[in-house]
């Protein structure tokens, strides 16, 4: 499985930026795609993700009613929309590829679990 992010750049505060991340490789029928983020000197962390049938969704806290993650199957592209950025969004943001543990609507939230990954888009936002 091969991901490409894009979209990242500098904005001001309580602007808006979308994220694309161009998915390719082989096909699975039941996996997971999310997005991370990591500003320098932290670790890697969790900021949304969906199953593959786009019914269930899972957000960080600190991005819940600003961010909305989607995909559209048929371009094979994931997309992180992010609404009212602050200045504690900078970061390098990856796309993630998982086949989940478990059914239902859990989705993992620690980078150890996810098996791919992009290779990141710089998103800074100034205040």
């Amino acid at each position: 499985v091969q991901l490409q992010a894009s979209g990242g750049g500098l904005v001001q505060a309580g602007g808006s930026l979308r994220l694309s991340c161009a998915t390719s490789g082989r096909t699975f029928s039941n996996y997971a795609l999310g997005w991370f983020r990591q500003a320098p000197g932290k670790e890697r962390d969790f900021v949304a993700a969906l199953r593959w049938s786009g019914d269930t969704t899972d957000y960080a806290d600190s991005v819940k009613g600003r961010f909305t993650i989607s995909r559209d199957s048929a371009k094979n592209t994931l997309y992180l929309q992010m609404n009212s950025l602050k200045s504690e969004d900078t970061a390098v943001y990856y796309c993630a590829f998982t086949i989940p543990l478990y059914g239902g609507g859990w989705l993992p939230r620690d980078a150890v679990s996810w098996d791919y990954w992009g290779q990141g888009t710089q998103v800074t936002v100034s205040s």
